[in-house]
């Protein structure tokens, strides 16, 4: 079985990208258009990584992280902003609302899944591909 990674994005080019770069390392990615079909999909398909971008329509990233941060469930799945917003203080502002990492847009395809890697832990069984 894949590893599950929920993609909150809700710029078609962004999760094109991210998707093709996950898949290609192995992961299952479960595409979400904006917050509350993520929180949605969050609780139903137990992923093992939330990436979550902040720009999006209807609900913030911020809001989205604090909501998924209220479901027991959720609470050790760590959630990685993929952000644009690359302000001072804009690091601290996601890691406040329950992100665990931070990595701005665009994003280095080279780097990309260890980037992310680095906030996961895999079952010993599970290898890349």
């Amino acid at each position: 079985m894949k590893p599950k990674i929920l993609l909150i994005e809700d710029n078609e080019q962004n999760r094109y990208m991210e998707t093709f770069l996950l898949e290609k390392y192995g992961y299952e990615v479960v595409p979400a258009v904006d917050g509350p079909t993520g929180i949605d999909l969050a609780s139903r398909i137990q992923p093992c990584l939330i990436l979550l971008d902040i720009q999006l329509p209807q609900m913030d990233g911020y809001t989205v992280a604090r909501e998924l941060r209220r479901n027991p469930a959720l609470s050790d799945v760590p959630i990685v902003a993929v952000t644009s917003y690359a302000m001072m203080g804009d690091r601290e502002k996601t890691l406040e609302a329950g992100c665990n990492g931070y990595l701005e847009k665009p994003i280095n395809p080279e780097t990309f899944v260890a980037d992310i890697e680095r906030y996961l832990t895999l079952p010993e069984s599970w290898s890349k591909p």
